[in-house]
């Protein structure tokens, strides 16, 4: 589905012009209309909501009624419809997080959602450009979880080597796995913990080796 929304906003994080305003209302109705239609026609529909740190804030509160704790809105349930939101914003919160792990010695597989779910929410609330700002469906604690994606250290480029290398009907060549992960770039500037771009380079990488 394609919205036209407008993406220009003041400091109070609503749209300046008078045609954005008419335009965001489009874009809700639009939204709305989109989700119900279907919903009605499946009611186990999956929504996902990609690159949310890039909507405009306000649109996404149009599914407030659709996530809120009714049993019917306008005779259509959507107890069994799932609504997924991803998106960029949080992403310094999570490394932080991570890094305050690793500095105390503890591994990554120790970080536990409840150590990252209440930063989060919390920081994607007052983010401006996360497309939940100041939004109901946080207020309303209507969304279930807050899933944080953690950055990747060396180890899991080295997998991720290995992993497309096994996709390419390759057999796995350490040397050729370090030489990739070694190319890659990682942070912070002193540690180089964690990969600046993840695994996203590891496919073109490989191609020259």
């Amino acid at each position: 589905m394609l919205l036209t929304v407008p993406r220009s906003e003041g400091r109070d994080g609503k749209a300046k012009s008078g045609g954005s305003e008419t335009l965001l209302r489009t874009a809700k109705d639009q939204l709305q209309k989109w989700i119900r239609g279907n919903v009605s026609a499946c009611a186990s529909s999956l929504f996902i909501f990609d690159e949310m740190d890039k909507l405009h804030p306000g649109v996404i509160d149009a599914i407030k009624p659709f996530l809120d704790y009714y049993e019917q809105v306008d005779g259509v349930s959507y107890r069994k419809a799932i609504f997924i939101f991803l998106s960029n914003a949080g992403g310094d919160l999570i490394t932080k997080v991570a890094l305050d792990f690793w500095r105390a010695g503890r591994k990554r597989e120790d970080i536990q959602l409840k150590d990252l779910e209440p930063v989060l929410s919390v920081g994607v609330f007052n983010n401006k450009h996360s497309g939940l700002w100041h939004s109901g469906l946080i207020d309303r604690n209507l969304i279930d979880y807050f899933i944080p994606f953690l950055p990747l250290e060396y180890r899991h480029v080295k997998m991720c080597v290995r992993a497309e290398m096994r996709a390419r009907g390759s057999a796995v060549d350490e040397d050729i796995v370090t030489r990739v992960a070694d190319e890659m770039t990682f942070f912070p500037k002193d540690e180089k913990i964690y990969s600046d771009k993840g695994c996203k380079t590891v496919q073109s990488r490989l191609d020259f080796h």
